[in-house]
């Protein structure tokens, strides 16, 4: 569970379900086996990623007791599950949805492991092309439950999802900001002042907040208590994180800020949820 990162995947498959049952219009039990199959695909592609970084985490306070630096798990048998992972992860998607579906699932695998995982070694920036990987999920159920990739509805939720991956990334970056750069990783900390990343975070969360209030503008709501949510909850975010701007103190409790915004996420999906049901 540990190299899996279950804590982790298991918020990749909610966004997952959020995709197909938005597509469908309510809920289904087709949608559990591409859900469950992602599922495993999202815990190979953090395997692999403990894999690529194994010998990086061991420098780092933070991860040297993860199973591959620690010695739980040898490296030839974390190939091994990573293989088994991946593989019936897509086999499970290919013959309970569709291609199209396991297409974008292995390319967010391709996306995570092989463009950023390397890239975020050579810039602290790699978060913005890295955060592709949140927008991908829920296409893969939006696919699964029939739904057009191309469709509008589902470009402006993928949008959504994007943008939020980044400000997600860029505070969970910048909480282990001296670790990331004790182990070589360029780090967001090394580049602005406190100050600066407070007026950044500020701004990509704002950013966030605003791409989900134009998701009732394509009619992927109908009901006025989403539409009444997604104000509320988005103009809540903003002045929760303009306290950023606003602050005089030099303690900047990232971890807070990391939280508030992924129960942002969750709130958003559920009110979404409770309106495609709901019509």
């Amino acid at each position: 569970m540990e190299l899996a990162k279950v804590r982790i995947t298991i918020a990749v498959a909610l966004t997952t379900i959020a995709g197909y049952v938005l597509a469908r219009g309510g809920f289904s039990w087709h949608l559990i086996l591409p859900t469950f199959g992602l599922f495993l695909i999202a815990c190979g592609s953090a395997a692999l990623n403990q894999f690529q970084e194994r010998k990086l985490d061991a420098k780092m306070e933070r991860t040297k007791n993860r199973p591959i630096p620690s010695g739980k798990i040898s490296e030839f048998n974390a190939q091994l599950f990573i293989l088994f992972l991946t593989v019936t992860g897509s086999l499970i998607i290919l013959f309970t949805s569709n291609f199209t579906a396991l297409v974008l699932a292995l390319l967010a695998l391709f996306w995570y492991n092989v463009i950023y995982t390397p890239l975020k070694r050579k810039t602290a920036f790699a978060v913005i092309p890295g955060s592709l990987i949140g927008a991908l999920p829920p296409m893969v159920g939006w696919v699964a439950a029939g739904g057009y990739v191309f469709d509008p509805k589902l470009l402006i939720l993928a949008f959504f999802f994007f943008i939020w991956q980044i400000p997600h990334f860029w505070l969970l970056l910048m909480q282990y900001g001296k670790e990331y750069e004790s182990a070589g990783f360029p780090s967001l900390t090394h580049i602005y002042s406190e100050k600066q990343l407070k007026r950044i975070t500020f701004m990509w969360t704002f950013a966030t907040a605003l791409s989900c209030l134009f998701i009732p503008f394509f009619e992927v709501t109908y009901t006025a208590f989403a539409k009444i949510s997604i104000l509320v909850i988005s103009l809540l975010l903003i002045l929760i994180f303009s306290g950023l701007l606003m602050s005089r103190k030099k303690t900047f409790h990232i971890f807070r800020y990391f939280m508030v915004i992924n129960v942002y996420l969750l709130l958003v999906i559920i009110s979404l949820a409770i309106d495609s049901i709901a019509i």
